[in-house]
């Protein structure tokens, strides 16, 4: 008999990470633009980005050439010392930004990132209690575990003390309405702040939180919202911490989310877009917190921290973004991939609600109102299933009570007729799924 290798069982020698256990079916090869492909010779429309961070798609020839050049020249060095391409990428990122976020630290992930961002809002503050929404996720690593909520907090032992969930503003799910039966957003932040304040010993540190929650079911923060809560934090002497993983460099319409509503934090987390799919992430602040932290030995020294490579990669990234107009493109882009999932949900009644900003759309199904309890859950596994077998990759969100929502973050550099082909596909998919259940 031939020798088993790896491929005969992929999962064999593989922990399972991500809480439900399955892997996709098929192995991936190779991927280009839009499209993954299988080991068969499938191709797959990628309408998750990656992991949401391919924003360019994938392969992009800036940055593969970029890759290949830094590579050979400089990859990697001693934590303390300093490249060019850092440098540069320090300098460029603060151009981006509104004053007085003036100041970056590199780094590789998102949940490494806002680990920076809470251990410094920390230490300048002289406090330890942190907020986050209900259904959070900031990250795996310790204190961004603790500020998440959505998923991973039962059977680790204790979290750390002090951590706080303030109710999630939905507008589609209120939970505290007005006379007319619509989110009343600012009475629930105002009661959420007074349970916080309720349980606070006094050390209320900072509020860390999505400007659109995107595994918290895609929701957009309502107009005014974050405003608000700038308010609330400035009243408590707290920093507001904004995690843009996901939301960052261009993928909503604006090079940030938060400038859709004119405020500006005290500490900004980026990540996933700004590799564009390689490992890479940025924590910025202002000139006088960084003062601050340093006078107080702020410490964060990693293995990969201001790594000249990963760095390179993300200037390449925002040449792509300029100079393509990346900008303008999700804002297109995304009003016509809005237009035809709003049409899609005409058609399927399973459908409840399509949200989102510029191509960071959310999809949310109602199977619990057709099938049944646990409904949604499992037209979503229908339909997640149905869309592979049909070409279309779709990542979807179950958390309890909300049944389940597409994520739908296709690269900006989609074009027109992928955008149609995927909500075709994913048409079809809802229209056989839903007679399969």
């Amino acid at each position: 008999m031939p020798s088993e290798t790896a491929f005969d069982d992929p999962q064999r020698h593989l922990v399972r990470y991500s809480g439900h256990g399955a892997f996709s079916p098929e192995l991936i090869v190779r991927a280009a633009g839009t499209s993954v492909f299988t080991e068969s010779g499938r191709e797959l429309l990628d309408f998750t980005s990656g992991q949401m961070s391919a924003i360019l798609g994938h392969s992009h020839p800036a940055i593969v050439s970029t890759v290949r050049e830094q590579v050979a020249r400089l990859d990697h060095l001693h934590s303390g010392m300093l490249s060019p391409p850092v440098v540069e990428l320090a300098r460029r990122l603060a151009g981006t930004l509104p004053d007085p976020l003036d100041k970056a630290l590199l780094l590789t992930t998102g949940a490494e990132a806002n680990e920076a961002a809470v251990r410094m809002a920390k230490l300048v503050t002289g406090r330890h209690e942190i907020v986050s929404f209900a259904r959070s996720w900031h990250g795996m690593t310790q204190a961004a575990a603790n500020a998440t909520y959505s998923a991973g907090r039962k059977g680790y032992g204790p979290a750390a003390p002090g951590n706080f969930a303030l109710p999630v503003p939905d507008r589609y799910r209120p939970a505290v309405v007005d006379t007319e039966g619509n989110l009343d957003w600012r009475r629930q932040l105002d009661l959420g702040f007074e349970m916080i304040d309720a349980q606070s010993v006094g050390s209320l540190a900072a509020c860390l939180v999505e400007p659109i929650l995107s595994s918290g079911g895609v929701v957009e923060l309502p107009p005014g919202y974050l405003a608000a809560l700038a308010e609330k934090c400035r009243e408590r002497g707290m920093l507001l911490i904004l995690d843009e993983a996901q939301t960052g460099l261009c993928r909503t319409g604006d090079w940030y989310a938060f400038q859709h509503e004119g405020v500006v934090p005290d500490i900004l987390t980026v990540s996933k877009t700004l590799g564009a799919g390689l490992p890479l992430a940025a924590v910025l602040t202002t000139s006088e917190i960084e003062q601050r932290a340093h006078d107080r030995g702020f410490l964060f020294f990693t293995t990969h921290v201001s790594d000249p490579l990963p760095a390179a990669v993300g200037n390449t990234v925002l040449d792509v973004l300029v100079r393509d107009r990346l900008d303008e493109r999700a804002r297109v882009l995304g009003t016509d991939l809005r237009d035809r999932l709003d049409k899609l949900a005409a058609r399927h009644e399973v459908v409840g609600d399509v949200r989102g900003r510029g191509l960071l759309l959310g999809v949310e199904l109602v199977g619990d109102d057709v099938l049944g309890a646990g409904g949604a859950d499992r037209l979503g596994a229908a339909v997640t299933a149905r869309c592979h077998d049909l070409g279309l990759h779709m990542n979807i969100v179950q958390l309890p009570g909300m049944g389940g929502t597409f994520r739908i973050a296709p690269p900006l550099t989609a074009g027109d007729d992928e955008i149609a082909r995927g909500v075709s596909i994913l048409d079809a998919a809802l229209a056989d799924a839903v007679g399969g259940l």
